[in-house]
């Protein structure tokens, strides 16, 4: 097994996990970090449902979690394919690679700097007491409900998106991963 081959299967495994675990924390803790926002909303003297209005929750269905689900299938069943040598795989591996590098980069990136896009989507409101909502105190009331390891798994996978997604696409490239694949 060539070592390109073996660590761009191994970038691929660890971002399909980042996939499976975050969205279930969400899952699990969304509505206590929803709530914790809420109140942190309604001492600002706005009502809780504001949120709501603007498009901001912090909880998770489970037909939300299709969708995480799913990416964490496709990259595992990729990285599986990249290691018994499917050339299909490899091309795959490489779209793969730069959709996320783009969309799972910008989605990821949102949510590791939630503060400023909830701060920033508040000030362009054409209402001017939501402009003066805190939304930075309200994204840290909701990510102090969730467990500690959240915000690390988050910037964990933003770097895995980026920097993984690059990393893979290169190791797939080189001369040693092209006698692999058949």
């Amino acid at each position: 097994m060539p070592a390109p081959v073996l660590i761009a299967s191994t970038l691929q495994y660890a971002l399909a996990a980042t996939f499976l675990v975050i969205p279930v924390i969400v899952h699990t803790h969304g509505e206590w970090a929803q709530r914790a926002a809420e109140a942190v909303v309604t001492r600002q003297g706005l009502p809780a449902g504001v949120l709501a209005q603007h498009r901001i929750k912090f909880a998770e269905s489970v037909v939300e979690l299709l969708f995480p689900v799913s990416i964490a299938a496709a990259l595992a069943a990729l990285a599986s394919l990249g290691l018994a040598g499917s050339g299909v795989g490899r091309i795959l591996s490489w779209i793969a690679a730069a959709l996320m590098l783009t969309g799972g980069a910008f989605v990821t990136g949102s949510q590791v700097f939630a503060a400023r896009y909830v701060e920033a989507a508040f000030k362009r409101s054409g209402d001017p007491a939501v402009r003066e909502l805190d939304g930075g105190a309200m994204v840290r009331a909701a990510q102090e409900a969730f467990p500690a390891v959240l915000r690390p798994l988050i910037v964990v996978r933003f770097v895995l998106a980026t920097a993984g997604s690059l990393a893979v696409i290169v190791l797939l490239v080189t001369p040693a991963a092209s006698g692999h694949f058949h």
